[in-house]
């Protein structure tokens, strides 16, 4: 008889690491020990015959109301291994039917209905759908949480819509080209409706926007990464039909806030594009105003607009990950919102921890800043917070990463300048490098890039000053050759 346990589980997550703590939660167990009638749902575990190629694999069930509903279910799948005998191979097909059947949060199947299909020596069981298979897929996932709460917004929204019906093993790349073909259509009808005369047309699709390229982007990945998955736990075999269809980037390129673009902006307040920059004398003429008006976020923008960290990576700097006398700084942590809550997380690639040199001028600025912010901790006495953060509310607690969002489009507005996002500001810091010839390769390190190729992509087309020289090069060979005149 194969092994299986029955035990208890629950959702919660470690503070300091935000894993979940499965069954090793502390309120899963009472002081004596015994499972914890108040906290957490019932699961078991069995231990299933091997892969064809000798690979150990479990199977899981959690969710249960009860520790009898869990003993029943483990007894079930028991029987069902049990049917086999010591055919190994159909062992093997029934554990591949118990997973997918779990693994799509199905109901087992009736042992009746298994004995009868091995004596025809056919299929077990049915595959799942992309919708049964994608709703236990996003139940299993242990990853972080905001990346967890995206997939679920586009397996809700668009995967399960478009393609929920169709068998796992079915789906084709045909399937998937009609699904972003459905979704243009749909931006067509959103743009018409909203370009209409008639606002009874308008009001139905108040609130509701055309689904953008990065998005179409995002729902490629997160329905390759549910194939992959399943291609690794067996479920379906072949290739992934999701890695063969390709989506437009069509990312939007920075656009510098040039004069003219300027008096146009001004004259009918429309804005050029979806991503602007500012040029080098923009950034001036806003710090100075922010350093008499918010005094508080000065320090952190002036370090946005001259280093380029992110947002979550600035309010997420430790102090001790300061070291103002040898001019750097350590990115390692960041502030990241799960919806509103605000989470404190490592940079999400390798490239992302990195340090960052300061210039002398930013030295001077920071300096400034724990100066004052030492006068902030004294006048607080013990009310102080040990936060361990750098750039911290004048009462020491963080700032919250839409607070200071916010406070930028207020402070960008009083000052009559031209519109930018907060993440603007560090593609102004690193136009504004490339304009001073800073090499692509050390401004993708201090951007946090994992390789050039994205810097290059979306800033050499903003940077003018290798440009004028290319020009001025041509024009110098063309001019040598003119005939000289007396």
């Amino acid at each position: 008889m194969p092994d299986g346990s029955i035990f208890k589980r629950c959702g919660c997550r470690h503070p300091d690491t935000g894993k979940p703590f499965g069954n090793a939660c502390p309120k899963l167990r009472r002081p004596n020990r015994a499972w914890s009638s108040e906290h957490g749902h019932w699961a078991y575990q069995l231990e299933l015959p091997a892969t064809v190629d000798g690979r150990r694999r479990q199977l899981r069930r959690a969710g249960l109301d009860s520790r009898r509903d869990a003993a029943a279910e483990l007894d079930h799948a028991r029987a069902l291994l049990a049917l086999a005998g010591h055919d190994r191979r159909r062992r093997t097909e029934i554990a591949d039917l118990l997973r997918t059947t779990v693994r799509a949060g199905g109901v087992l199947p009736d042992i009746d209905d298994v004995r009868q299909r091995l004596r025809g020596d056919g299929p077990l069981g049915q595959m799942p759908t992309v919708a049964e298979y994608l709703t236990q897929w996003l139940s299993d996932l242990t990853i972080d949480a905001n990346t967890i709460r995206g997939y679920e917004s586009i397996v809700r929204v668009h995967l399960i819509p478009h393609l929920g019906q169709i068998p796992l093993d079915k789906l084709r790349t045909g399937h998937i080209r009609a699904m972003f073909t459905a979704i243009e259509h749909r931006n067509e009808e959103i743009r018409a409706a909203k370009a209409s005369t008639d606002p009874v047309i308008r009001a139905t699709v108040a609130g509701i926007r055309p689904t953008g390229p990065s998005t179409r982007q995002r729902i490629r990945a997160c329905l390759r990464k549910a194939i992959n998955d399943a291609l690794a736990d067996e479920l379906i075999v072949g290739s992934n039909p999701a890695a063969l269809v390709k989506t437009p980037a069509n990312r939007p390129l920075p656009i510098v806030w040039e004069d003219e673009r300027v008096q146009r902006w001004r004259a009918t307040g429309k804005v050029p594009g979806p991503v602007m920059v500012w040029t080098d004398t923009q950034i001036v003429q806003f710090l100075d105003y922010a350093a008499v008006h918010a005094p508080d976020l000065y320090p952190m923008w002036h370090y946005m607009a001259y280093r380029g960290p992110r947002r979550g990576e600035a309010c997420g700097l430790r102090d001790s990950e300061v070291r103002l006398h040898r001019r750097e700084t350590t990115i390692n942590n960041q502030i990241a919102t799960h919806g509103y809550t605000p989470v404190q997380k490592p940079p999400k690639s390798r490239a992302g921890n990195r340090d960052l040199i300061l210039d002398a001028e930013t030295v001077k600025v920071l300096t400034a800043y724990k100066a004052r912010r030492a006068a902030w901790q004294l006048a607080a006495g013990n009310t102080w917070p040990d936060t361990g953060l750098f750039f911290v509310r004048r009462e020491g607690h963080p700032w919250h990463p839409n607070a200071v969002t916010q406070r930028f489009r207020r402070l960008v507005r009083k000052a009559g300048l031209p519109p930018i996002r907060l993440h603007d500001l560090r593609h102004s810091a690193a136009t504004v490098a490339l304009d001073a010839g800073v090499d692509i390769k050390v401004l993708a390190e201090q951007l946090g890039h994992s390789t050039t190729t994205l810097t290059r992509d979306t800033y050499q087309s903003v940077t003018k000053e290798l440009h004028r020289s290319a020009a001025d090069a041509v024009a110098n060979t063309i001019d040598q050759r003119r005939p000289k005149t007396a």
